[in-house]
Parts: C-alpha cells; structure tokens; sequence
C-alpha cells in the first residue's frame, strides 16, 4: 500500500472519530426519578415513548428508582442524582421552602377521587371530629399532610387534636391493616389500592376537605438552565400520553396497576376512571393554586416561610 493511500485510510479514520466523538459530546443525558402512580409519565415509561421521542433530539433517558414518594425523590435531585422527577404541588411546597432548586414545569390537578382519607371498613370513626385523639398515618410536608390538615380545620379542630404517625406510603399499608393507626391520608394509586386490598373505607375525599393539590413535573434548576428545550419535548409526550389515556382508561389502568404489582381488572378500572384528567402548563391560575397551598402550609406551621412560587416555575407557554 502507497503511502498516501496509507494517509488517506488514516484521514478518513481520524474523520469518523472525530465525528463519532462530537456526537457523544452533543448527547444529553436526562436522569428521571420515577414513582409508582396514575402519571402520564409512568405510562411513557411502560411503553417506551419518551425514550423514543427524546433519542430523536439526542437525548438519552435514565431511570431511577422507583421512589416511595415525591420526598426522596425531591432529595435525589436535590445532590445531583436525578434531574427529573414527579411529585405533588403540597412537596413541592415543602421542598422548595426548604432551598431545593426544584423548578415546577408541568400540571396535573388532582381529581377528588384521586385524594382522600380512610378507616377500616369495621372502624367506629365515621366523621372527621372522630379523628380527636386518632393516630392518622401522613407522609410529612406531602400530600397526606396536607390533606388531614384540611380536613381538621373542615371540622373545626386543631392540628395538634390527632396523633400525626409520620410513614411512607410504601410503609403504611401494614400499619394500616395492622390496626397500629386509625386512619390513612393518602392519593393514588394508594387510596385506590386501600379500597381494594386493604378493606378501607373512605371518610373523606379531597374535594370535601377544599383540597387544592395537584401532581406535577419537576426539573432540577441546574438541568433547566442548561437545556430548557428539552422539557418542552417532554410536556410533548406527556401530553400524547395524557390523550392516549383519555381514550383508553382500562389500558391505562392496567399499566398504573400493574406496576404496582396488582395485576387484574379491578384497580385498573377505578384508577383509569379516577386519573384521566389533563396535563397543562404552569400558568398565573396553576402558580396562584400552588401559593394557596404555600399559604395554608405556613398558616399551620408547617413551613417557616412563604417561598417564592413564581421563581420555581417555568411556564412552557410563554
């Protein structure tokens, strides 16, 4: 061989590597703490859509976990673990007010049914006031906090009037059956699968006790200033989802359930009929549902401070 055809061969080596090596370099890489639940997300998940739609711009999806709740999730992202995650706007609130760079990017309200507070079905507690002196399972600073929170002051009682057993969701269901708490505040697909597996009965929903709270979609901040088009491809598929769920509840059903281990028809059906409910943007109505919920937080003392909503929210119609 001549030697330019040796310096030719070499050259066309030395090209590809070079832009075999600049596409490595353009790849991004986004890291998603995933949870358990009736999300548009945990549906991408299952059947692969994001990672389909996202390869097209050069990004490559992770996943981590699954969490047990928005609050391990919100601290996975908050060293750097994940940039990703879902989660409720009640963490949210606690998390940020906590200094977590959380940015708030996508909005789901939660429907009544989704949220709400159960005995056992043989329990003599048939009205929030029959909650005074009651161990009540919640998860701290979340959902379930929130929610009993509600509900007392509904019926006029104070905070300290129950006894507040602080445990996961994952953590709650023996406890629960093992009759070492009176009453779980909990959201799907939890509530759903208490009802179903666990002989519980719902004393109160979100819509009776003025419940306000919403699931959401959350980005790192450092993630959102470095590649900010890239939640927009995600709220794409989110939204294609959200419609694909819309039209085909019991399918969708069935995956939520699934991936909570509960195979079958029966709490496919309630979350597909209870969770179809639209993905948004976080505009002035969702930031203003988000800073009530800031609001009541403080009020009870839950958190110190009012954190400031509108610097942790990225309106992706704008």
């Amino acid at each position: 061989m001549t030697l330019w055809k040796k310096n030719g061969w070499l050259g066309a080596l030395l090209l590809c590597s070079a832009l075999s090596g600049a596409h490595a370099a353009d790849e991004i890489t986004l890291r998603i703490g995933f949870l358990r639940g009736p999300t548009d997300l945990a549906l991408a998940k299952e059947k692969g859509t994001l990672e389909k739609s996202l390869a097209a711009h050069q990004v490559k999806v992770q996943w981590a976990g699954p969490f047990s709740a928005a609050a391990p999730a919100y601290e996975a992202l908050n060293v750097g673990s994940i940039d990703m995650t879902t989660g409720s706007s009640t963490a949210f609130v606690t998390a940020i007010a906590a200094g977590s760079p959380l940015r708030f990017f996508a909005y789901q309200a939660m429907p009544a049914d989704g949220e709400g507070i159960v005995v056992r079905k043989d329990s003599p507690i048939n009205s929030i006031a029959d909650l005074r002196g009651k161990k009540v399972a919640v998860n701290k600073g979340g959902t379930g906090e929130y929610l009993l929170s509600r509900a007392l002051s509904s019926a006029g009682l104070a905070e300290d009037t129950v006894q507040k057993v602080y445990l996961s969701p994952s953590d709650t269901g023996t406890a629960f059956v093992g009759g070492h708490v009176d009453a779980w505040a909990i959201w799907d697909p939890f509530l759903s699968l208490a009802q179903q597996s666990y002989d519980a009965r719902l004393l109160s929903n979100g819509k009776a006790v003025g419940s306000e709270n919403a699931a959401g979609y959350f980005v790192s901040d450092a993630f959102y200033q470095q590649h900010p088009q890239v939640l927009k491809w995600v709220y794409e598929v989110l939204q294609q989802e959200n419609a694909w769920a819309k039209a085909h509840p019991l399918e969708a059903g069935k995956i939520w359930a699934s991936q909570m281990g509960q195979p079958g028809d029966a709490l496919a059906q309630q979350l597909g009929n209870v969770n179809t409910v639209p993905v948004t943007t976080v505009g002035e109505k969702e930031v203003a549902h988000i800073a009530h919920i800031a609001a009541w937080y403080q009020q009870q003392g839950i958190i110190k401070a009012l954190p400031d909503i509108a610097s942790h929210v990225v309106n992706l119609a704008e």
